[in-house]
């Protein structure tokens, strides 16, 4: 016991024993600084010091350029170029995927190769409590597509009637009997509109021409892209007044009636009208038997 209490007498007398740590002037021997230290109070006094010291390098490098100027580090105005071309690869991605989806509807016009369904039956994205509503849903395609074309015309033109027809927004491509209709079992997404020859084609809407060109089976075709994902197809023509990448508006003239294409059996429009990627029947949207 007496050794233990030794021990830590022994202990205390070295930690906290004070020394005194003079500064003499060497030349005349003339006390300058005099301190009265322990051995704990440099530890506490060292400790102190190193505290200081690690948070003001920290926040040197925290909060001021100084931290560019580390390797590996990189600078603000990087990161902001860096954030600013992740958004720009997120817009580019969004324009690609929507350049695809349209190339794949184009395509789909050219080569008619589609899984179609009937506009009546397919869900056109109804949530659950619309579809399991006991009322009758009589929305199709062609609804919406008219709704939008009001909703377009009423925004430019604040005197316009919200209760326009049909007609006074699509305009015909031509006036004629109907030698063969729509018809998906035969693979047939159009119309054939009988007429005399070199009769003038008209643009159904305001448009641009994406397509203007001569084809071995439906002679010269062109199409033309309108709004809303509409795309009009006009095919077997005697000829063409428009070209690639010009702008049509409703109503000109952009082809001549004719009888070109191995796939014609006489002068007539064979007319398609598309709405993102899908065919629709033109019957529901034009009367072409008006006078």
């Amino acid at each position: 016991m007496e050794t233990q209490e030794k021990k830590k007498k022994s202990l205390h007398k070295i930690l906290f024993n004070p020394y005194r740590m003079v500064i003499v002037n060497e030349d005349t021997f003339e006390e300058q600084i005099q301190l009265r230290i322990s051995r704990i109070g440099i530890f506490l006094l060292s400790i102190f010091i190193l505290a200081t010291l690690t948070a003001g390098i920290f926040a040197l490098i925290a909060y001021t350029p100084m931290k560019e100027y580390i390797p590996g580090y990189d600078s603000n105005e990087l990161r902001k170029k860096a954030t600013q071309n992740i958004f720009v690869t997120d817009s580019l991605i969004e324009i690609y995927n929507q350049n695809l989806q349209y190339l794949n509807a184009v395509r789909s016009v050219f080569a008619e190769d589609i899984d179609y369904q009937d506009p009546e039956t397919s869900d056109l994205g109804l949530n659950e409590n619309e579809q399991n509503n006991n009322e009758p849903v009589s929305i199709v395609p062609e609804d919406s597509l008219l709704r939008a074309f009001v909703a377009q015309q009423e925004k430019f033109n604040p005197n316009i009637s919200s209760e326009l027809e049909l007609n006074d927004l699509l305009l015909p491509p031509a006036l004629g009997p109907i030698s063969q209709g729509f018809n998906t079992e035969e693979n047939h997404f159009a119309v054939d509109i009988v007429l005399k020859q070199n009769t003038p084609i008209k643009s159904i809407a305001d448009g641009t021409v994406i397509f203007s060109e001569w084809t071995a089976q439906t002679g010269f075709v062109i199409i033309i892209e309108h709004s809303f994902g509409v795309l009009s197809v006009y095919k077997h023509n005697a000829s063409l007044t428009k070209s690639q990448g010009e702008s049509v508006l409703a109503g000109e003239v952009i082809a001549s009636a004719g009888n070109t294409g191995e796939l014609s059996t006489g002068f007539h429009l064979h007319f398609e009208l598309w709405i993102e990627g899908y065919p629709m029947n033109p019957e529901n949207f034009f009367n072409f038997t008006q006078p």
